[in-house]
């Protein structure tokens, strides 16, 4: 896994991944952006990253048996229920196993939680 390049854009953090887990980084990037269209994206902390209204939204980042999901730790606490049976490393992570589809529902309802969180108004 490659570790020490800094990434410029998502695009080149994806490409950096052998063949097999690229498909799911995409699949993770369509489902963030599909669900927020207008998020930015960047490169934070090197891994893929969105922003709403110049504040952090989520993360994400290819590991050896997962995608590691980062929607700080409110979005992780307010779906706790939910997400139990993800394995959780740290208060705002949650892993989802290569061996296992992508809880997409999952996944949209936490971004719109963060969404709600960011709303300045």
């Amino acid at each position: 896994m490659p570790n020490s390049h800094k990434f410029k854009t998502v695009d080149e953090y994806i490409k950096s991944f052998p063949t097999e887990i690229q498909p799911r980084l995409k699949e993770m990037r369509k489902i963030i952006l599909d669900t927020v269209p207008n998020a930015e994206e960047y490169i934070g902390y090197n891994i893929p990253a969105y922003r709403l209204n110049g504040r952090p939204l989520v993360y994400f980042s290819a590991n050896k048996q997962h995608i590691g999901f980062y929607p700080m730790p409110s979005g992780v606490a307010e779906f706790e229920q939910i997400t139990g049976k993800y394995s959780k490393s740290g208060k705002g992570t949650i892993r989802f196993l290569y061996s296992e589809p992508l809880p997409v529902d999952l996944i949209k309802k936490i971004v719109k939680f963060r969404v709600n969180e960011n709303d300045p108004s």
